[in-house]
C-alpha cells in the first residue's frame, strides 16, 4: 500500500491544499477517486482514513484532501486553526480547488500507470457532496458520481432574518459542538452565493448529468434532511437512491475514530458505493 500525504498544491487565492493518495502499486491503471469532504469536515475527520485504505485494498486510488479555505492548515492538519481562511470560503473557492486537485493528479508522473483517466470518480459527503454533482455537471472527465448525504441546496439555505444580521455585521459565527469554536463566515460567502445563482443551483446542476449517479442517504440524518436525497433523485432520471436505515449525518461515525473497522454503516455506503463503481 502506497500512502503519499499531505502533498500540497496551490489553491483559491493560492492557499495551499493538501492531497492524501492511497493505492496498491500494481503498474495496472486502476479507477480514480476522488472524495470531497463537507462544512467543518477535513480530509482526516474521523475514520476516512480507514475509508481511504478500504478502496485502496479494493484496487481504486483513492484521494481525499482540504478545501484550501476550511480552516485547517499544513501545519495543523487536524485542526482548524485558520479561522481566517474559514471566513474566506465559498463554493467557488470548493469548484476551483476541487478543479485544481483532478488537474494535478492526472499529471502526476508517478500515477500515469496507475490511474485510469477514463475512469475518474467523484465521491462528496453533504456540502462536499453539491460541489462534487455541480462539478460533475461541469467536467465530462468524470465519469460517475456517489453523493453520501448531499445537500441539495444550497442557495436557500440562510433565513431572511439571519442574512439582514450577516449584512450588518459583516460577519455571522457557526458553533462547533466538538471543537467549542465559535467560526467565521463573512458576508462575502453571502454575496458570492448571490453572483452564481445559477452556477450554484443544485438541482438545476444534477437535472445536466448524464453519468451514472448513485445517492446514498441515512433515513435518521440530523444534519442533512433525507428530502435532500429525494429531490435530487427526482432531478435526475440517470439517478439511484440508496436510503440507510436509522443511519445519521457520518453513517455511525465520529472524530476522532480510533477504530480500524469501519462503522456499519459506514461500511454499508462504502461497499455500496464501490459496487455502484464496478458496474
Amino acid at each position: 500500500m502506497i500512502i503519499a500525504y499531505n502533498l500540497n498544491i496551490n489553491g483559491s487565492n493560492d492557499k495551499p491544499i493538501a492531497i492524501d493518495i492511497s493505492y496498491k502499486s500494481s503498474q495496472i491503471k486502476k479507477p480514480l477517486i476522488i472524495f470531497a469532504h463537507g462544512f467543518k469536515g477535513f480530509k482526516d475527520w474521523g475514520h476516512f482514513n480507514a475509508i481511504a485504505n478500504y478502496f485502496a485494498e479494493n484496487n481504486f486510488v483513492f484521494v481525499k484532501f482540504n478545501f484550501s479555505h476550511n480552516g485547517t492548515s499544513l501545519q495543523k492538519p487536524l485542526e482548524f486553526d485558520d479561522l481566517e481562511a474559514f471566513g474566506n470560503n465559498n463554493y467557488v473557492f470548493e469548484l476551483n480547488d476541487l478543479d485544481a486537485v483532478l488537474n494535478t493528479l492526472l499529471t502526476i508522473e508517478q500515477l500515469k500507470n496507475e490511474i485510469d483517466a477514463e475512469k475518474v470518480y467523484l465521491i462528496g459527503h453533504s456540502r462536499g457532496g453539491a460541489i462534487s454533482i455541480i462539478k460533475t455537471s461541469e467536467d465530462t472527465r468524470i465519469k460517475k458520481l456517489v453523493t453520501w448525504a448531499a445537500v441539495a441546496d444550497i442557495v436557500n439555505r440562510n433565513s431572511a432574518i439571519t442574512i439582514e444580521t450577516w449584512k450588518k455585521d459583516g460577519v455571522v459565527f457557526t458553533y462547533n459542538g466538538r471543537t467549542k469554536q465559535q467560526m467565521p463566515l463573512n458576508f462575502q460567502f453571502y454575496e458570492t452565493i448571490l453572483a452564481n445563482k445559477n452556477r450554484l443551483d443544485i438541482t438545476k446542476a444534477a437535472e445536466k448529468l448524464n453519468v451514472p449517479f448513485l445517492i446514498i442517504h441515512g433515513t435518521n440524518d440530523e444534519a442533512v434532511n433525507i428530502k435532500d436525497a429525494y429531490i435530487l433523485n427526482k432531478a435526475n432520471k440517470l439517478s439511484v437512491i440508496f436510503l440507510i436505515e436509522d443511519a445519521n449525518h457520518t453513517f455511525g461515525a465520529k472524530h476522532p475514530w480510533e477504530l480500524k473497522n469501519l462503522p456499519k454503516d459506514s461500511k454499508l455506503a462504502v461497499d455500496k458505493t464501490i459496487q455502484f463503481f464496478r458496474e
